[in-house]
């Protein structure tokens, strides 16, 4: 059943995702010719032939905004503007896809000036109404597919503004062009009863956290990206951008549990605080 859920815009994004946007330590691009303590130059890093992640990592985030940075890198090494990063529970993210979701023309029209591939949703933001209509014609029904972060096509259109109006007035004719998940609500009380950290290994890093992130709980992995998650309803949410994987909580002899599932069981943790 679909419904209402908030609308994504720029600014909420950017609140709700606060560690997308953290600075990222860069240490080498993966071809020798990092920063200073960096693998020394002619010696190619451990990730060689692919980019490093770091680098690719922090490509795709500056490209929600700081297009100074973004030249940086992309100038020096112009395969990088068609970067894309995992946030996490595969929510794929391109250098296009952020400046497109958030409406940035500028930096958009710059990664495809590198050699950036276009998508229907870089297509809706920029207002080509040709080009949209020619891929829902080709294939009917993608209007209804997410992009990154489960942000919808027609909120695509809406951060394009004035000038992708054609795109944002069509994708409303089609009627299911901002399709999002029932979400139920979830009390502050409730949501306390689930946070803490949960074990699943004995590792270091073997450790899920929940906590409640403005007003919403978040999930991470010890040394991982932080992600919202969107309750479906007794005690089931999704991880924003995964509809597909589903973290379930569940009370045990031994005491509160966890299980996320993708679509089989991925990991079972018990809380330990």
């Amino acid at each position: 059943m679909l419904g209402t859920m908030p609308m994504f815009t720029r600014r909420s994004f950017l609140q709700l995702s606060p560690a997308l946007m953290a600075p990222v330590m860069v240490r080498d691009t993966g071809l020798g010719q990092g920063p200073a303590g960096a693998t020394p130059p002619g010696s190619p890093s451990a990730h060689f032939p692919t980019h490093e992640p770091d680098v690719v990592r922090e490509v795709v985030g500056v490209s929600h905004g700081n297009i100074a940075r973004l030249k940086e890198l992309v100038d020096r090494q112009p395969s990088l503007a068609r970067a894309s990063w995992d946030w996490g529970f595969g929510d794929w993210e391109s250098a296009l896809g952020a400046a497109s979701h958030v409406g940035n023309r500028e930096i958009a029209e710059y990664l495809l000036s590198k050699g950036a591939r276009p998508t229907i949703f870089s297509a809706a933001m920029l207002g080509q109404l040709d080009v949209v209509k020619a891929f829902v014609t080709a294939q009917p029904g993608v209007q209804r597919t997410w992009g990154p972060h489960g942000i919808t096509l027609l909120s695509h259109a809406q951060a394009g503004g004035d000038r992708a109006r054609g795109v944002l007035d069509y994708l409303k004719s089609l009627g299911d062009a901002d399709e999002r998940p029932e979400l139920k609500p979830i009390t502050e009380d409730e949501m306390k009863a689930l946070t803490g950290t949960y074990l699943f290994g004995s590792g270091a890093d073997e450790k899920i956290d929940i906590a409640i992130v403005r007003s919403n709980l978040a999930i991470t992995r010890t040394g991982k990206t932080q992600r919202m998650l969107m309750h479906l309803g007794s005690r089931e949410f999704y991880p924003t951008g995964s509809f597909a994987t589903r973290v379930r909580f569940g009370e045990a002899s031994g005491g509160m549990t966890l299980t996320i599932h993708d679509p089989d069981v991925v990991l079972t943790g018990r809380r330990s605080s």
